[in-house]
Order: structure tokens, then C-alpha cells, then sequence
């Protein structure tokens, strides 16, 4: 006879899991609205095509350019410390962002600049948090952790932009970027 398998659900018993994954999910509805009003902050500053392109470029090149060294450095070095070294790198961009955006100093190449520091961030993150969920859960749990992982990254993919269009028309960019830096903040408390 077969074990039962388990359940989807199984991987959020473990406290690690289940806490680790919904600061992740905030963080990452967080990177939603910070690339969304990222974008439109920049259709504000500038008519240029170029530089409106390069904002969402800029999040996203520095995964493809950085990504090989960045799994080097998750195999070489403590998980938990290379992302809360990226968290708190892309907790202090998103602040610095906010404040910027705030006192109206916010520039065309001074955006590209965040925004392209905080996708370094996130290339440095992801190896050390896609290899890091095997140590979260048991092994019989794995395979529904991945796919939590996965939900939760395409939950945020999905709701984040629409969320981060209605904040921007009702508060604007700077309390969006601002949002976004406190949802750093939470996963940084539970990777602490």
C-alpha cells in the first residue's frame, strides 16, 4: 500500500516556510509597485522612449548579467546571510528611492540608478532563495514548497501592478517606492 501523499499544503507546518513565505510574498508584491510606479514615475520626468524602456530593463539585466556569480555565491556562502545581505541592499535603495522621490530631487538617470541597484539585489537574492527552500521543509515537502514558491511569485506578478496603480493614483509614486521599502522590512525581520 502507498503512502497518502501530502498535502499542498503540507510545507506551511513548518514555521520557517510558512513565515519566510508570506514576507516573501509581501516583498515581492512590494518589487510589483516599485517597477510599476518606477515606470510611470519616469513617463513623468522624461518623453524619452529609451530611458522609459531602460526602467524595467534595469531591474531585469542584472539577473541575466549577474546571475551565474550570484549562484557561485549561494553555494559558497551562507543562504541566510547573502539574502539578508540583498534585502537589506535593496531596503536601503527603495528608502533612499522614496526620500529622493519625496523631496522632488528624483532625476531620469538617478531613478535608472535605483532601479538598476535594487534588480543587482535581486539577482544576488534569488539562487540563495530558490536553494534555501530545501532546508526550510522535509524532503517529503519539497515538491509542494516549490510550487508555493511559484504561486506566491505569480500571486505577486498578478495583483502587484494593479495594486501599485491604484496607490500611485491615489498617493502617489514616493508612497509607493515607500511601501516598498517596508515590505524589505518585513523579510528581513524573519530572516533575521
Amino acid at each position: 500500500m502507498n503512502p497518502e501523499p501530502p498535502s499542498s499544503f503540507a510545507p506551511f507546518r513548518y514555521p520557517a516556510f510558512r513565515a519566510i513565505w508570506i514576507a516573501n510574498l509581501a516583498s515581492n508584491m512590494g518589487s510589483m509597485i516599485q517597477s510599476v510606479a518606477a515606470a510611470w514615475l519616469m513617463t513623468e520626468l522624461t518623453e524619452s522612449h529609451l530611458l522609459i524602456a531602460l526602467v524595467a530593463a534595469s531591474t531585469t539585466i542584472p539577473v541575466m548579467l549577474l546571475g551565474i556569480f550570484a549562484g557561485a555565491i549561494a553555494d559558497n556562502f551562507d543562504r541566510r546571510r547573502v539574502m539578508l545581505a540583498a534585502q537589506t541592499g535593496m531596503l536601503i535603495v527603495s528608502a533612499a528611492l522614496t526620500v529622493t522621490t519625496y523631496m522632488d530631487a528624483i532625476t531620469p538617470l538617478t531613478l535608472l540608478f535605483f532601479t538598476l541597484a535594487v534588480g543587482c539585489g535581486t539577482a544576488l537574492n534569488g539562487p540563495a532563495w530558490q536553494a534555501s527552500v530545501r532546508l526550510q521543509v522535509g524532503p517529503r515537502d519539497l515538491p509542494q514548497a516549490i510550487a508555493l514558491n511559484t504561486i506566491a511569485y505569480n500571486l505577486a506578478r498578478s495583483v502587484g501592478p494593479a495594486l501599485g496603480g491604484l496607490l500611485i493614483s491615489i498617493v502617489g509614486t514616493a508612497a509607493a517606492f515607500g511601501l516598498n521599502a517596508i515590505s524589505y522590512i518585513l523579510l528581513v525581520g524573519v530572516l533575521l
